[in-house]
């Protein structure tokens, strides 16, 4: 009965202070404690720290669960959305930024748990650049196309640059990449700190600075085995 690993009982006393944090002061954090106990050890198995305790039977259940819990979350949010936008209530927003900081969450741990960083650095920079971009071109057409509107664009098409040049230059890069970063969160930044600004600077600086990061690991070469290059 007691051979249990020390995952089930840190779980386990994740989940009994919990329920003494919900006794004593109802204070919402026990939900949050709720949650960490029941998801602990599958997100300690996908982030390769608890192999050990897991067997692949387990593994391939935890991954299965987890893709169908997230399409299930996606949905729920985009139909709460759907239904808020549709009655004028602009807390559909919050469903919005809900969706695109679990995709972007999805996209960027895809990316960076294949270990292969340099690569994953590459693509992550250029992922980023696309999306500036992007939201860059809506606005554009949104407000109107003119020279100032569409010189917008460049620092997206910028950043897509910066990822192509990382395969030959990447330590350089990953400087121009921290200074880029550094200089994007000022300018999104400047105009105040609302939750949207905020949500923007998160989603774009943590994987910028991520990639910059990663910029500077050694690279794998075909055998697998690490060069310092």
């Amino acid at each position: 009965m007691f051979k249990k690993d020390p995952i089930f009982w840190w779980a386990s006393g994740i989940f009994v202070l919990a329920l003494l944090l919900f006794a004593v002061t109802q204070n919402q954090l026990w939900l949050a404690l709720m949650i960490g106990s029941y998801l602990l050890r599958p997100t300690l198995a996908s982030l390769g720290f608890a192999n050990r305790y897991v067997d692949e039977r387990q593994l391939s259940i935890h991954y299965r669960s987890s893709n169908i819990a997230f399409v299930v979350m996606i949905a729920v949010c985009v139909i709460f959305a759907a239904k808020l936008s549709a009655e004028g209530n602009h807390d559909w927003e919050i469903f919005n930024l809900i969706i695109i900081l679990g995709l972007a969450a999805k996209a960027l741990f895809s990316v960076v748990l294949a270990k292969n960083f340099r690569e994953g650095a590459t693509k992550i920079i250029i992922a980023a650049g696309l999306l500036i971009f992007l939201f860059s071109a809506m606005s554009s057409v949104e407000h109107g196309l003119s020279f100032r509107n569409l010189m917008n664009l460049v620092p997206g098409l910028a950043i897509v640059g910066l990822g192509i040049l990382s395969k030959y230059f990447p330590r350089a890069v990953g400087v121009l990449v921290f200074l880029g970063t550094a200089f994007l969160e000022f300018v999104i930044l400047r105009k105040g700190l609302t939750w949207g600004q905020i949500a923007t600077a998160v989603i774009i600086g943590v994987p910028l600075v991520i990639a910059g990061v990663c910029l500077f690991s050694r690279k794998k070469n075909e055998a697998g085995m690490e060069e310092d290059k």
